[in-house]
């Protein structure tokens, strides 16, 4: 073997693929340092099997890969191959075919590397043989790398005969012993196991034999077990009769009860209709309350500012009852002082009594005595009087006054009140009938929107039942199709590598190039016989040879048909194939004397009657007759087999229809199970929006009620207050002047101290 052409792509510094063409004689590679000089050796020796990195001046294999520099990328492959020129035959007996070998190396970046010889995979040890057998290598001194020379000199003489044997040729052959010797001791340890094996067997033989009795026992003992399991399935089955007979009593007392059920569940539907007839009549009667609670509310409050008038009444009168109080106090001191007054008068009569006036003095002091204490009378009497008067006045005045001001602004009070609830009336009233007329329109489009989602939810589960019943039904023809179209192909398959010619026979029977019709495969075996096995290839030793008809061959007898008719094959066999004739059974005694020499006449199911009065019986099938019939038998199979293909075909393309119909239901019965679900819970929202609004009416109604009686009431009250408080004026302005009543008193209490 000789090289003659390496290629490199992606191996270190050789990223575009490069070719080196090695031409007889001797070829140099020469160029600077750096160049690649020794990448192009490495790669020579990575491709001839190198398996160690560290011989290719790196961490590890992979960095064998062109790594990337600054303005290329790296590579995820790198791979090298070898041209050798195989002229001569040298080598291996595996490779030796080609004239041409290509021993590749393709190296994948963390997947290791892959060998190949002409596209063929290989391994990496097959590879280091085929050039340790041409006297080179990875690691051959034939490959001349920096430093060896030195080795050489300085190598010991083991390493120097492994030289000089790769030199003389020899070295592949140290490793193919090496091989060999490893096999023969593998095999050595494996026949040592045989005889162990052996030993082990030839012990367990006696073991066996005992298993083998205790095996005919427990055939014996399985079958008065099946006996007995046949015994207690027969009283199962007869409990499970009686068991299903009491569980379709059962059955019909659940269908009674479910019966049952049902009618009571009617009931509630009735009960719950009733319920909600009654319903408006509950919320007129829960408005009506509504009303009466605002009346009373009302009331309460009217209560509650009487009792706060009837307290400031009170507060009126304590300040008058603690005036009139000090106006007693005054008139008591008032009184004093007249007391005083007299006593002072009376001592100043007894002094004029005692004095030497004499008695018309007295008469005449007592005289104006007298008439001083009838004047003091009357002024203290008048004086009280005018206290009196002017006390009970200013109360008067004061309380008519507080009155008018308590009405005035009771009235003031009322008329605002009575705005306020005029107000609120008409909100209340417009604001919730037009929410209530949008709550019932909503209501009305959910209710009609649920019944759509509730319709169309039960078309998809009947479409979803239908197609799944589809898919149901459709299953089993598609696994019968599919079980017998792949009994058809093993049954086809099978007789085909029975009936197959024999690929190593280098002349093959004429059998193999004949085709008979179906139900003549007896008859052609018994006409040829073992004539069937010679070839038509003339080189064969026994062999079918054309020859011209010569037209002078005798015609079969009248009711015998050729047997060419029923037969193709090749034209060698036609001029025999005229001579046999095919007849009834009942026919053939009587042809059998009309028959030619060479003629013979055959039946379908294979007897045999020929010319020179031979008779052979059909018996068991011959070879050629089975072959024959097998592959009839085989066509008709491969069409059955086309036949069962194209309609487990056609099933598997109906199953596949009726599985996505299916699907599609399922996934529309999901869709509009949860439109269903919406369009409920939408319906749900707006029958509660409507029951509050509704609710909130019947509320706001009754609100409107007792505001409008209460506005009633108010404007009574207000009228009644306006009522008073002028009436309150006119007492006021028909009472004295104070300033009248303070002249009088005044001049009564100068009288009195007078």
């Amino acid at each position: 073997m000789k090289f003659t052409r390496l290629r490199i792509v992606g191996f270190k510094t050789f990223v575009e693929p490069s070719e080196f063409l090695i031409e007889p004689g001797l070829t140099g590679v020469i160029g600077p340092n750096g160049c690649g000089k020794s990448n192009l050796v490495e790669a020579l020796r990575w491709v001839m099997g190198e398996s160690s990195h560290k011989s290719m001046r790196a961490s590890g294999m992979d960095d064998v890969i062109f790594s990337g520099s600054g303005g290329r990328a790296g590579r995820s492959h790198a791979e090298v191959t070898l041209a050798l020129d195989n002229s001569a035959r040298t080598a291996p007996a595996a490779f030796n075919a080609a004239d041409l070998l290509e021993v590749s190396r393709r190296i994948d970046r963390g997947a290791g590397s892959t060998y190949r010889v002409n596209g063929r995979e290989v391994r990496a040890r097959d590879v280091q043989l085929m050039f340790a057998d041409a006297a080179t290598g990875a690691r051959s001194p034939a490959m001349v790398r920096q430093g060896q020379v030195a080795e050489l000199i300085a190598a010991k003489p083991q390493a120097r005969r492994r030289i000089l044997e790769d030199a003389a040729g020899i070295g592949g052959l140290h490793a193919r012993r090496h091989e060999a010797e490893l096999r023969l001791r593998a095999a050595e340890d494996n026949l040592a196991r045989v005889e162990d094996v052996l030993t082990a067997i030839t012990a367990g033989v006696d073991s066996l034999r005992r298993q083998a009795r205790s095996a005919q026992r427990y055939r014996a003992i399985a079958a008065e077990i099946r006996r007995h399991e046949a015994l207690l399935l027969l009283i199962g089955h007869t409990n499970a009769r009686r068991e299903a007979m009491a569980a379709q009593g059962a059955l019909a007392q659940a269908l009674d009860r479910l019966a049952a059920a049902q009618a009571e569940q009617v009931e509630s539907a009735t009960a719950q209709g009733l319920a909600a007839a009654a319903l408006p009549r509950l919320r007129e009667a829960e408005g009506a309350a509504a009303e009466e609670l605002q009346r009373l509310t009302l009331a309460a409050a009217q209560l509650e500012a009487q009792e706060r008038r009837s307290a400031e009444r009170l507060r009126d009168l304590g300040r008058r009852i603690a005036d009139l109080r000090r106006d007693l106090t005054r008139e008591a001191a008032s009184r004093d002082d007249a007391r005083t007054t007299l006593d002072r008068l009376d001592g100043e009569a007894a002094a004029l009594r005692d004095a030497d006036d004499g008695r018309a003095a007295r008469e005449e002091a007592d005289a104006l005595a007298a008439a001083a204490n009838a004047r003091l009378a009357v002024a203290e009497a008048a004086l009280s009087t005018a206290q009196s008067t002017q006390a009970e006045h200013a109360a008067r005045r004061s309380a008519l006054i507080r009155a008018a001001a308590d009405e005035r602004a009771r009235a003031g009070r009322l008329a605002a009140e009575q705005a306020r609830l005029a107000r609120e009336a008409a909100a209340a009233g417009e604001a919730e009938s037009e929410r209530l007329a949008a709550l019932r329109e909503a209501y009305d489009e959910a209710k009609e929107a649920a019944e759509s989602a509730e319709e169309a939810a039960v078309a998809a589960r009947d479409a979803v039942a239908e197609a799944r019943d589809a898919e149901a039904r459709g299953r089993p023809v598609l696994a019968a199709a599919e079980r017998e179209a792949a009994r058809l192909d093993t049954e086809a398959r099978t007789l085909a590598r029975l009936v197959a010619p024999v690929a190593e026979t280098r002349f093959p029977p004429v059998l193999d190039a004949v085709t008979v019709a179906p139900g003549y495969e007896a008859a052609l075996a018994a006409a040829l016989g073992d004539d069937l096995d010679a070839a038509t290839d003339p080189e064969a030793p026994t062999h079918w040879a054309s020859l011209p008809d010569p037209g002078t061959d005798p015609a079969l007898p009248t009711g015998a048909r050729p047997l060419v008719e029923c037969v193709t094959g090749p034209s060698a066999l036609a001029r025999r194939l005229h001579q046999v004739g095919i007849v009834e059974p009942g026919d053939a005694p009587a042809l059998r004397g009309r028959l030619h020499p060479g003629q013979r006449l055959v039946t379908k199911r294979g007897d045999l009657f020929r010319w020179d009065g031979l008779t052979a019986a059909a018996e068991a099938p011959r070879p050629a007759a089975r072959r024959l019939s097998e592959r009839n038998r085989l066509e008709t199979l491969h069409e059955a087999a086309a036949l069962a293909r194209s309609q487990a075909e056609t099933a598997r393309e109906t199953h596949d229809a009726l599985q996505a119909r299916a699907q599609d239901a399922a996934a529309a019965e999901l869709r509009a199970l949860d439109g269903a679900r919406l369009a409920r819970r939408t319906l749900d929202g707006a029958r509660e929006n409507l029951n509050h609004a509704e609710r909130r009416e019947a509320e706001a109604a009754a609100r409107r009620a007792a505001l409008a009686e209460a506005q009633g009431r108010i404007a009574a009250d207000a009228e009644e207050a306006a009522a008073r408080a002028e009436a309150a004026d006119e007492a006021l302005a028909a009472l004295d002047e104070p300033e009248d009543l303070s002249a009088r008193l005044e001049a009564a209490r100068r009288e009195a101290e007078a």
